[in-house]
């Protein structure tokens, strides 16, 4: 049977979101406003979760409707038949997203969406569930825009954006998921050598192996909210987790580097740690010495904006940057993601392609360098293709992106601080609290092919025929 779905993404990633979902078969795809809506099955929820590079969550629309007061939210969830989702020995936690003049707090709706589904089990069992803020059996998110009001539950739990292989980060590090979005929306797959020439802590390096391997990111986490859905399909769940036939070979090599030491340190634990050593080469090497490769290849980075890391010479970064594409990376394309517009103007190049994109709450550019021998006048009068037809479409969005910001500035509160925290229960509502695991109680960690533990991902074996080994990285699983 066939349900509506939201997946949300980054603002700018909308339309690599819904091709991703084209090529995963999904139906009725609609771009929004940071989300693609579309409809599937159970096995289309868990694929999205699984298998999308560019989604942060996926919910499952409970309730469409129309409220302009708290006390209309109120009555509305009220309504809802609470018995097919929870029970009174069940936990829940809400969140919520509003971008609404009259709902101008998201924790007093997500205080409001609580009260509804507590009162209606007191009224009808004389008791009720119990909040629990991490980790709750149920997570529900209500969204809010001026009126229109969607309660759904988060099938994802955490922010999908947390792959699972990172070990440690740098300052400042770019978000997984707008990583993965920026190499997708080149049109890279693989196809060239991949060079970040300032890695940090290996986000982009890691991004384009999965990418070129077609391996899904859903391979390194430890689980989602909807395992613990009562309808959860364990043999379903492990036959898309185990199935590895669109993974493919990877003939280039991706190259790593930073200028500084423990960044370079980082990125290596992070590289083992998903597997990818094979794939990825990490070095310690200033980009002022880097020299033209051998090879095909594609230079995709981000260089530091000046807000939280600060070079002590940022336009003479960028000045650098600009001089060593020009020098040193001729007939290949290079793309950087920055924030300031007196940095691009340091690269001294001109951009054949410019897509808005919000790294955090930095409304930013991720520019395209064409690199070519002889000057732009001379390339354009021999009649050299320097903007494509899909650099002149990208272009188009822009406008478009534009007139958006306006309902980004609504925001009470951005997923992604939201993500972690909501609103703190009232005494009374503290029946069971968070704590941390007895001794005996902690969980462990399973690797090999125990499926009668509950455990359903690759053996050790199926992983170091591919040169991956799963006891580096790869244990998903906790013992319930």
């Amino acid at each position: 049977m066939e349900f509506e779905m939201i997946a949300k993404t980054f603002q700018g990633l909308e339309n690599v979101l819904a091709e991703e979902l084209t090529q995963l078969g999904a139906n009725n795809i609609k771009v929004g406003n940071r989300m693609v809506s579309y409809t599937g099955n159970q096995e289309m929820l868990y694929r999205s979760n699984f298998c999308l590079r560019t989604a942060i969550r996926v919910l499952k629309p409970i309730k469409h409707f129309r409220a302009k007061s708290a006390d209309e939210v109120y009555e509305a969830v009220k309504a809802i038949d609470w018995t097919q989702y929870l029970s009174n020995e069940t936990t829940f936690a809400v969140d919520s997203v509003v971008y609404s003049t009259e709902f101008r707090h998201s924790k007093f709706v997500a205080y409001k969406v609580k009260d509804a589904i507590v009162d209606q089990f007191r009224e009808q069992t004389g008791n009720r569930p119990n909040i629990r803020v991490s980790n709750p059996d149920i997570q529900l998110n209500m969204h809010i825009a001026e009126y229109d009001c969607t309660l759904s539950l988060d099938s994802s739990g955490e922010s999908l954006h947390r792959r699972g292989y990172r070990q440690e980060a740098v300052e400042a590090p770019l978000n997984e998921v707008l990583a993965a979005g920026i190499i997708l929306m080149t049109g890279w797959h693989g196809e060239t050598d991949f060079i970040d020439p300032m890695c940090g802590s290996g986000t982009f390096p890691i991004e384009a192996a999965l990418i070129a391997r077609n391996m899904s990111p859903g391979i390194f986490r430890q689980g989602y909210a909807f395992e613990k859905w009562a309808d959860f399909d364990r043999e379903l769940f492990e036959q898309i987790y185990n199935d590895d036939s669109q993974e493919r070979e990877f003939a280039h090599h991706i190259y790593g580097y930073d200028n500084n030491r423990a960044a370079v340190a980082i990125a290596e634990r992070n590289v083992k740690a998903a597997g990818l050593t094979g794939d990825i080469t990490i070095q310690f090497q200033d980009f002022k010495d880097f020299t033209q490769p051998a090879e095909k290849s594609i230079i995709i980075t981000n260089p530091p904006y000046g807000e939280r890391i600060k070079p002590e010479d940022l336009l003479g970064l960028y000045k650098m940057i600009g001089s060593q594409f020009k020098k040193q990376f001729v007939d290949n394309e290079a793309w950087v993601l920055s924030y300031r517009e007196e940095c691009f103007d340091a690269i001294g190049l001109k951009a054949s392609l410019k897509v808005p994109l919000y790294n955090g709450s930095l409304e930013c550019e991720l520019r395209k360098y064409q690199m070519f021998s002889g000057r732009y006048n001379e390339v354009r009068s021999e009649g050299r293709e320097i903007k494509s037809e899909d650099d002149r479409r990208q272009m188009a969005e822009k406008r478009r992106f534009k007139e958006r910001r306006a309902v980004m500035q609504r925001l009470d509160e951005t997923d992604e601080e939201f993500e972690s925290r909501i609103r703190r229960p009232r005494r009374e509502d503290r029946d069971e609290r968070p704590r941390k695991f007895d001794r005996d109680e902690k969980p462990r960690r399973f690797f090999g092919g125990d499926r009668q533990a509950g455990d359903y991902r690759k053996g050790e074996k199926d992983f170091r025929h591919k040169g991956r080994d799963f006891n580096k990285g790869k244990g998903r699983r906790y013992e319930d």
